[in-house]
């Protein structure tokens, strides 16, 4: 049987670090629930059906996402295969590069940030805005930093 690439052991692992990283930033759970009970599948099945976007890229110089969630790969409009792997800056218009990199710029230097709002651009180029974002960084299962993560609830085309 062939497992969702979401459920493969790698993203398995990777959902538990976001889903880590999140309660380490802001204090609290990405996802209500009793997360001590839920199992690391469990975990990574309810991250990827989560209401609220979620996505990842990795901590290269120009990172790559290595996560997206049901509701990205929808909003987006790309199934896994398309959007895990691409470059994250094309997540947004090029117009608006620059914030986004600032905001993740500060992100990194504070750990954390929430609020954020900014333009997103789909893959057929219909611009929505997001807002209440919150972004966080990324660390593995040894707490070293790997990359970055963002949720949000808010948004609308544009």
């Amino acid at each position: 049987m062939i497992e969702a690439p979401w459920l493969t052991p790698a993203s398995i692992a990777l959902a538990g670090s976001i889903l880590a990283s999140h309660q380490r930033a802001f204090g609290h759970p990405l996802l209500a629930g009793c997360a001590a009970e839920r199992s690391a599948r469990q975990g990574a099945q309810e991250l990827f059906g989560a209401t609220a976007a979620v996505l990842a890229h990795d901590g290269a110089a120009d990172p790559r996402l290595i996560y997206a969630n049901a509701t990205a790969l929808r909003l987006w409009r790309r199934d896994w295969d398309a959007m895990v792997g691409m470059p994250s800056r094309l997540t947004a218009p090029a117009d608006q590069r620059r914030s986004r990199s600032a905001a993740l710029n500060q992100a990194r230097a504070q750990e954390a940030i929430s609020g954020y709002s900014g333009i997103r651009v789909d893959s057929t180029g219909r611009r929505f805005q997001i807002q209440g974002a919150r972004l966080w960084s990324l660390r593995d299962g040894d707490g070293q930093l790997c990359g970055q993560a963002a949720s949000f609830e808010s948004w609308w085309w544009i």
